[in-house]
């Protein structure tokens, strides 16, 4: 069976901890994965990465906001909605997928800012991000 874009979507919106042994329905053997923390190769080393996620944090979800695809590979737009000790929170990002002959996953690079999205958010190391960018900003005309 050929996966189709409808598919990938829905396995990651409704991806949990019960599910997370589904995987090897979406991605290939050998597949590739990086994210800002990792670097992985294989499906089981996939798995471990989506099991860490659970392991770690409170109620992680994603919902894809948007999602381009042509016979090779595709691009989704999301939103990881998980909660920590303090507060619910949100990150934005893209996946950029790559598909093998049979329509699974065999590279997978996520995007996003780790500074914005999430170190920027934390108490104290958050004030010392949020001084840097505005160090660092350019100046706009008025302002």
């Amino acid at each position: 069976m050929k996966l189709v874009l409808d598919d990938i979507v829905r396995f990651f919106e409704t991806l949990d901890n019960a599910s997370v042994g589904t995987i090897v329905q979406f991605y290939s053997g050998d597949a590739w994965f990086k994210d800002p923390f990792n670097e992985v190769r294989g499906i089981v080393a996939i798995r471990r990465v989506f099991e860490h996620m659970f392991e770690t944090l409170d109620r992680p979800r994603f919902r894809i906001t948007e999602s381009v695809a042509d016979p090779g590979g595709a691009m989704l737009l999301w939103e990881f909605h998980f909660g920590l000790p303090d507060k619910e929170r949100c990150i934005r990002g893209a996946s950029h997928l790559r598909f093998d002959a049979q329509g699974r996953i065999a590279w997978h690079r996520d995007y996003w800012d780790a500074a914005e999205e999430l170190y920027a958010k934390l108490p104290v190391l958050g004030w010392v991000m949020r001084r840097l960018q505005r160090a660092l900003r350019t100046p706009q005309p008025g302002s």
